[in-house]
């Protein structure tokens, strides 16, 4: 018999290259209150392919105890499929599929299949340093996503491959992954998975759950949010120094209203800021104070921020609202994001705010950060505020004559909302829209968009980049693309007509899907006479 030799260990959250062997050295988890690990001989075994959507489920590692994790990549009934923007290499071959390998988290096994399979092509992560990194901050991510419902976000075959979003946890799970029971405005339920320990993030990241999608609600009030999310999304062109004013402005705004705001990196180019709030109040309360404090802030600085819902009306920063309305998630801070140097949600100081570059934080540099610095949201949940002065100013707002704002599209139209019709098909248009084509694949779309450029280059050369309106539009169970381009800024003889669409390929049936036809949603707390 060959001769057995110890196993290699390596630290969780340090990344190594595929087919690279990891450091002989022992360590612990970094951070705080960190789970107790033991890894498996061959945690450092020769890359492999993961399963694609569609197929059986891994074979069972040849440990007895394994525990059995649904690590099958199928998009079961309730989901929605997308392709992340990021591009791979042309595949050659499928590589050979590594063992599946067992981690022991607080005397709790997950089965990781295919360990060696790479999520992230460019910078070579794979599930292995996934599955490290979320054991290696995995106080700081629960605290942020933990007790909450989440919907499951998976690439099982990796950034820039199909992924799609699954609210149903998979059937076959462990037993100590605890699940709680949501219900949809169109009358649908799904059991969600809520995390309650390092366990169910390692096994969450064997799924190829890059990003934690947690509700802002708890498990044990899912009708009263205890966050409200301000979201700086800015629109193309805009730069890192603007977003960053922007965030100064949102911080000043809710110091004056007598609120906590705990910034953080969106992972992609964007900015997040969380409150904490008492349990007081229902969904459509927290989204009318969302929108007061959004077109506060636009009050304040007009020429940076913007809170309109649009896309062909936005400039700068547009302070999304919408974020907090029901149902809807946001990457939780310490997500992985699919972008191609594997960007993570980092929790911020507000002086970090002024001087972080966001592309310094990612799967690899963060968990050194969170073993110096620790969570820097670690006090978030000391300090629950109230919206009772927000609430004050979206009275003032009515009275005013500034109502309701816009709903995202798939929401069944709201009391009190105006017309939800975009400017450009208004009667009398706002803005000179054109639309170049519809696809089911992103880079199908912008290659219509090239091949529109090409046979218009003078009016192409007036745009400017916030006049590319990139759409991801829902279906029932998928999104696609759709491009328009705002012409404003094209002198009126060189703008071109509507052509027909290049491409013409949306998913199948999407026509066929109305929200008017969902159920109405009834409010989570009737407003009182103001």
């Amino acid at each position: 018999m060959p001769r057995k030799t110890a196993p290699k260990t390596h630290a969780p959250g340090t990344p190594t290259a595929p087919g690279q062997d990891p450091s002989p050295e022992t360590h612990e988890p970094s951070g705080q209150d960190a789970p107790s690990v033991h890894e498996p001989a061959g945690w450092g075994a020769a890359a492999g392919e993961d399963a694609s959507p569609g197929e059986r489920e891994p074979s069972r590692p040849r440990r007895t105890r394994a525990a059995r994790t649904g690590a099958s990549g199928e998009a079961a009934s309730g989901t929605r499929v997308r392709t992340s923007g990021a591009t791979t290499p042309a595949r050659k071959a499928a590589a050979p599929k590594s063992e599946p390998e067992i981690v022991t988290v607080d005397g709790r096994e997950i089965a990781v299949s295919n360990p060696d399979k790479v999520l992230f092509p460019e910078a070579g992560y794979t599930k292995r340093d996934l599955v490290r990194y979320y054991l290696a901050v995995a106080s700081g991510a629960l605290r942020a996503a933990g007790d909450r419902p989440n919907v499951l976000v998976r690439y099982p075959n990796g950034v820039g491959a199909e992924f799609f979003y699954q609210k149903r946890a998979p059937e076959s799970r462990p037993a100590w992954v605890e699940v709680v029971s949501l219900r949809f405005p169109s009358g649908r339920t799904a059991a969600e998975v809520v995390p309650r320990d390092a366990a169910t993030l390692a096994w969450m990241a064997n799924l190829a759950c890059l990003e934690l999608h947690p509700h802002p609600v708890r498990a044990d009030d899912l009708d009263r949010p205890d966050e409200l999310r301000v979201d700086l999304d800015p629109v193309p062109g805009v730069a890192w120094t603007q977003i960053q004013e922007v965030a100064r402005v949102v911080h000043a705004a809710l110091d004056d209203f007598g609120l906590v705001g705990w910034p953080k990196t969106s992972g992609s180019r964007g900015v997040h800021v969380y409150v904490r709030l008492e349990r007081r109040w229902g969904f459509d309360d927290v989204r009318r104070a969302a929108l007061a404090l959004a077109r506060e802030v636009e009050r304040r600085a007009p020429d940076l921020a913007t809170s309109k819902w649009w896309k062909e009306e936005r400039h700068g920063v547009f302070v999304d609202y919408n974020q907090n309305a029901k149902d809807r998630t946001v990457a939780a801070a310490y997500s992985v994001r699919p972008t191609p140097e594997a960007r993570v949600s980092a929790p911020l100081t507000w002086d970090e705010v002024d001087e972080c570059d966001p592309t310094d934080f990612t799967l690899a540099t963060l968990p050194a950060r969170f073993a110096e610095v620790g969570d820097r949201h670690a006090d978030i949940d000391r300090h629950p505020c109230s919206l009772e002065r927000l609430l004050e100013l979206s009275a003032r707002h009515e009275r005013e004559g500034k109502g309701d704002a816009p709903w995202p599209p798939h929401y069944r139209k709201q009391a009190g909302e105006p017309a939800r019709v975009q400017p450009s098909r208004r009667r009398v248009p706002v803005h000179p829209l054109i639309e170049i084509g519809r696809a089911q694949r992103k880079e199908d779309a912008l290659a219509g968009l090239d091949r529109w450029r090409a046979r218009h280059p003078d009016a192409a050369a007036h745009l400017e980049p916030a006049d590319v309106l990139v759409d991801a539009m829902r279906g029932r169970f998928h999104t696609w693309t759709r491009i328009r381009v705002n012409l404003q800024h094209v002198p009126e003889p060189l703008r071109p007509p509507q052509e027909a669409l290049d491409p013409d390929d949306p998913p199948k049936g999407w026509e066929d899907f109305n929200p008017r036809d969902l159920p109405p949603r009834r409010p989570s707390r009737a407003r009182k006479p103001v």
